[in-house]
């Protein structure tokens, strides 16, 4: 049998509470972890990480303003550093569905903060001192704020990793439609054959796709930089100096760099989550645009020999146990289910942004992971795409030549020279014989082939 840990007694505002020995933290995060056994998934690290900066800032502001003292700063600073390089990332098992306002998860975060900062000046693991969890780790702070303002910041820096990928898929695509810009092909509305295109515009429109999908998510995330920590429970700021949370932005933009701002209004900033909203519903856009794309591309490369096949995926693992040799379009699959799952999360971020009551949104935890984990998918799914399937898709020129030829919307060229209705009698003609309408136009003498090959040409270049 597996011995049972070794247990330390504490004691918070409900009474009494064993403790693992070892664990950094203290009651209250024992009591959520016995409370919230619902997922199994704990709260993202990064969105503990986007808490502990805010921690480091606080913990500068409240000394600057002459309310910290320097030996308990510096202890709580070392303290977020050393969470920030995941030295402790075991210390935050509270589950993700928990207290609405994430409470669980911030009171987790102060305990362990408190015991390290605690230990490196002296004292005893679980006593609350020198560092006391609630009165010196979150002086001036609130879960209402302090939790959606670095859940903003951990979505932030997602959102930065993932316009990366974006911009490699985009290029990646515009690198594709620059080798395949003279292979025409037939062109498909409704599924039914249409006018010429070529392989390299079709390439194209998905790389403006992927730059607008970037645009819009560049645009939505702005907003996040706007931050409420510092308005305490409902945003008023009370308890707090004035200066106080033009002192926390300052230290946050110091330690990370970033360009964060403090809320217009603090209370809008604790009850609506609209920002992320926003955002969600950007991810969502480009999930849509993407999910499109790759079931382009599964379409394009169907067969190869009973489907379009007019493009070749590159393989990147044997496709089926029972029949030999077969090749699916793997990576366009995994995306496609990426993008499905990411326009799940953002429906739930809907819901739950739509939720709040009030002086305060009680859903923040779900609001903040999903965004992340949404945001998350997609980088590594456009990755994936960009690097496994763009770079080695080839065209299947001969295949793309015999469906452009043998496709009835050739005529549409035809109806400036010849009419609309003795076209429509080529076409059936055509239907009829199963000859193409380049065989019929220069057999009756309708064209000579170098007009032909001319109105070809005309109806794949660009008229803008």
């Amino acid at each position: 049998m597996t011995p049972l840990p070794a247990m330390r007694l504490e004691h918070d505002t409900f009474g009494p509470r064993e403790v693992p020995a070892e664990a950094l933290y203290g009651a209250q995060t024992s009591r959520s972890i016995e409370n919230f056994r619902l997922s199994g998934t704990s709260l993202p690290m990064e969105i503990i990480h986007g808490m502990t900066f805010l921690k480091l800032a606080c913990a500068r502001a409240n000394a600057r303003l002459g309310l910290l003292p320097a030996r308990k700063e510096q202890a709580i600073a070392d303290a977020c550093r050393a969470i920030l390089s995941g030295a402790h990332d075991r210390e935050f098992p509270v589950d993700l569905y928990q207290a609405g306002s994430g409470t669980s998860s911030h009171m987790n975060l102060n305990e362990v903060i408190a015991s390290l900062a605690s230990e490196s000046l002296g004292g005893k693991r679980g006593v609350k001192a020198p560092v006391h969890p609630n009165d010196d780790v979150n002086m001036g702070q609130s879960t209402n704020n302090c939790f959606p303002s670095g859940a903003k910041i951990a979505v932030l820096d997602q959102i930065q990793r993932l316009l990366d990928s974006l911009g490699a898929l985009e290029q990646a695509l515009r690198a594709k439609a620059a080798e395949l810009a003279d292979i025409v092909k037939a062109g498909r509305t409704h599924l039914q054959d249409a006018v010429p295109v070529t392989l390299g515009q079709e390439f194209g429109a998905y790389a403006h796709a992927m730059r607008l999908a970037a645009e819009r998510l560049r645009e939505a995330s702005g907003r996040l930089r706007e931050l409420g920590i510092g308005g305490n429970a409902v945003g008023t700021g009370i308890n707090t100096k004035p200066a106080f949370r033009a002192e926390i932005i300052a230290a946050l933009n110091e330690e990370t760099g970033g360009s964060f701002r403090p809320a217009e209004d603090g209370l809008y900033a604790t009850q609506f989550m609209t920002d992320f909203v926003h955002v969600s519903g950007a991810l969502r856009a480009g999930a849509l645009d993407l999910q499109q794309i790759v079931n382009n591309l599964r379409l394009l490369a169907s067969g190869p020999n009973t489907g379009l096949g007019e493009i070749r995926l590159p393989p990147v693992e044997p496709g089926s146990s029972i029949m030999p040799g077969k090749i699916n379009p793997s990576i366009c699959e995994a995306v496609n289910m990426v993008c499905m799952q990411v326009q799940g999360l953002d429906q739930a971020v809907a819901l739950a942004g739509g939720a709040g009551q009030l002086e305060l949104n009680t859903h923040m935890p779900l609001i903040g992971a999903n965004t992340l984990q949404a945001a998350k998918l997609l980088s590594a799914a456009v990755r994936a795409l960009a690097e496994k399937c763009i770079a080695g898709i080839t065209a299947n020129a001969d295949a793309c030549r015999r469906h452009f030829e043998r496709s009835p919307a050739l005529a549409t060229l035809l109806n400036p020279r010849l009419g609309y209705d003795r076209v429509a009698q080529l076409v059936q003609e055509a239907l009829d014989s199963g000859q193409t309408l380049r065989e019929l136009v220069l057999k009756k003498k309708l064209l000579t082939e170098s007009e032909y090959d001319a109105l070809v040409a005309s109806s794949t270049a660009p008229n803008l």
